[in-house]
């Protein structure tokens, strides 16, 4: 059953080009807002681009379990408030986690029933050929994020899905076959009863 759906991948895989596009042309799917401890930058709104929570709040969220996951990234945290999943699921939208491989983790253990999915480079070199054309990272960054990209492809194995983004596109349609199967698979199952 498709209740919650996780996209994971390293940085400058295209995961963010791949959800605008799915949200964009698939109007049951609702991109999940993350709280964190960062401040807003200019033009960000409370609420729609993050929850923004000083580190009492956040402390307090994670005291109360009010996250499904969540992860310090660099000097600030990030997460999941279940609040904002069942906001979703009760607007009988499916929400979508764009979150990376730890926090994926977490959701596994926290909602059983959730898709994992994710993104893959067609190869580790045009993985660092996309981020050096970015042209937003230094050489120094650049490799920390091939590290981390390193782990985070080890970890592939624990998701129900894996899609190579080696063209947007094909990678798009590849993504939206799956929830359509997902999705036909759960109704059959309930007007079967199974």
């Amino acid at each position: 059953m498709l209740e919650l759906l996780v996209i994971s991948g390293p940085s400058g895989v295209g995961k963010g080009t791949i959800i605008n596009r799915l949200i964009s042309s698939h109007p049951t799917l609702s991109l999940a807002v993350s709280a964190t401890t960062r401040q807003p930058r200019t033009g960000e709104v409370d609420g729609t681009h993050y929850y923004f929570m000083n580190d009492d709040e956040f402390d307090h969220a994670i005291q109360n379990e009010l996250f499904i996951e969540w992860a310090p990234v660099h000097q600030y945290r990030y997460g999941t408030l279940r609040r904002e999943v069942l906001r979703i699921q009760n607007s009988g939208k499916l929400p979508l986690l764009e979150i990376d491989t730890d926090g994926a983790m977490q959701v596994k253990k926290n909602f059983p029933n959730a898709t994992l999915l994710f993104i893959e480079p067609p190869s580790l070199q045009s993985l660092i050929d996309r981020l050096y054309q970015r042209g937003t990272e230094t050489d120094d960054q650049i490799s920390r994020r091939v590290q981390v990209a390193q782990i985070e492809l080890s970890r592939k194995a624990y998701y129900n899905f894996v899609v190579v983004n080696d063209i947007v596109e094909n990678a798009v349609t590849s993504v939206l076959e799956i929830i359509e199967q997902l999705q036909q698979s759960s109704s059959s199952h309930l007007t079967t009863g199974d």
